[in-house]
């Protein structure tokens, strides 16, 4: 993994972290991953040209904010030189707290 594609997903992770801080790490298919309560919360992880963060269904909600993003259902895009606003990834990972309650 190239160097900026581990800084823009240790940023990631480290907003993942401060929006859930009561999540757990673990690995779910073969990807670093939280769970929270024993269930999936998000994922994230290098692709060969892009970083892939795993919020599920929620980026549905986010469209607008998402726009330029390379997005499909439960999967966001992005470049490492081009990462996730940390607010965005704190308002996807809330979302998806309330939703799996």
């Amino acid at each position: 993994m190239t160097e900026d594609k581990r800084a823009a997903l240790q940023k990631l992770r480290k907003a993942i972290k401060a929006a859930a801080p009561k999540a757990e790490e673990c690995i779910s298919y073969q990807l670093p991953a939280f769970r929270l309560n024993g269930k999936f919360l998000v994922a994230y992880g290098p692709g060969a040209n892009h970083c892939g963060f795993y919020p599920g269904s929620v980026g549905q909600a986010f469209k607008k904010e998402l726009k330029g993003y390379d997005t499909s259902k439960g999967t966001v895009r992005f470049s490492a030189d081009k990462p996730l606003p940390a607010v965005l990834v704190r308002k996807l990972v809330r979302l998806r707290i309330e939703e799996k309650g």
